[in-house]
């Protein structure tokens, strides 16, 4: 998987041919957090604070956005108690069901549960308000450097770029705030700084890639939860990670990105152990214009200025003749 290569923005002698990007295996990440700080550091962005949030367990920070280019997510499985899962099955019986499960509850914890039937699994997890957490899921999640990507896609400056790495870079320099690109990322990852209003997301460590180093998060990382790479070879060590969870018992891990069907393939793609939505990522995303969807462009939009200014014009000239 690879962009066209006319959309490549960055050429240089000597620079690799191959696609570089992220392989994050959720299964050994600690929620430590030492990639946000290292990502913070090395960026030079401003810290989230240390307030507590209603429904944000331990998690500071939150989501993605133009000061935090990289987000620990942190994930509660709760396993239902007994006496919900005996109601739940009698309601079943009665033919009472089809509620909306209640978040964070998962119905594979149910699974392991041999009185829950298949099928149930829903209004097994609707219920699960006073059950136990039974553990923790972590994921450092960052922007994707899709195949298609929309932020790319709906830049009328040129200010989104896809550099020789096939990695999407802001350049600050030529954002002018307009923030079309926020709404055309499928996965909410790019965002508008609040102070000066031009967008600002993950460049994958842009500046240490032409030096030849490994990007701070990366770096920093403990357990390698976080890889960097040439990225076909991360697919293929990736693979092999998902054939050895396999072969442990852990039948449920799979990789999210890593093929061409998410947004024609993610620059920096996941092994998942959970549903994608567990960690507010899509199921399925594509960017607009791929969708064949309305896409924001600067001629569209100076068209519309200049209708309006017609407008406007016209308004003048009759309220003129009027007067006369």
């Amino acid at each position: 998987m690879s962009a066209a290569p006319t959309e490549i923005a960055i050429h240089r002698g000597g620079a690799p041919s191959q696609r570089m990007g992220f392989f994050t295996d959720t299964t050994v990440c600690i929620g430590c957090k030492a990639c946000e700080v290292a990502c913070k550091q090395w960026n030079d962005l401003p810290a989230d604070g240390t307030s507590f949030r209603k429904g944000g367990s331990y998690d500071h920070t939150g989501r993605l956005s133009a000061s935090t280019w990289r987000h620990v997510r942190f994930v509660e499985t709760i396993t239902p108690s007994h006496e919900r899962v005996r109601a739940a099955q009698e309601a079943l019986a009665r033919g009472g069901g089809g509620q909306v499960p209640a978040l964070p509850a998962s119905g594979d914890d149910a699974r392991t549960d041999p009185g829950v039937p298949p099928g149930d699994l829903d209004l097994v997890a609707a219920a699960a308000g006073d059950g136990e957490i039974d553990r923790w899921v972590f994921m450092s999640d960052v922007c994707k450097h899709c195949t298609n990507a929309g932020c790319l896609d709906a830049c009328p400056t040129g200010a989104l770029i896809r550099t020789e790495f096939e990695t999407v870079i802001v350049q600050a320099d030529v954002c002018n705030g307009c923030g079309y690109c926020v709404p055309s990322c499928p996965f909410g990852v790019i965002d508008r700084d609040p102070y000066d209003g031009r967008a600002a997301k993950c460049t994958l460590c842009y500046d240490r890639l032409e030096d030849g180093m490994e990007p701070a998060c990366a770096k920093s990382c403990p357990t390698d939860s976080i890889q960097f790479g040439p990225y076909d070879e991360l697919v293929e060590r990736a693979k092999g990670r998902v054939a050895e969870l396999h072969e442990r018992g852990m039948d449920g891990a799979y990789l999210y990105g890593a093929d061409d069907k998410m947004a024609g393939g993610l620059g920096a793609f996941f092994l998942l152990t959970e549903p994608p939505e567990r960690f507010g990522l899509p199921a399925a995303a594509e960017s607009p214009i791929q969708e064949n969807g309305p896409i924001a462009n600067l001629t569209g939009f100076l068209a519309a200025g200049a209708g309006l200014v017609g407008v406007i014009g016209a308004v003048a000239a009759a309220h003129r003749r009027a007067r006369r």
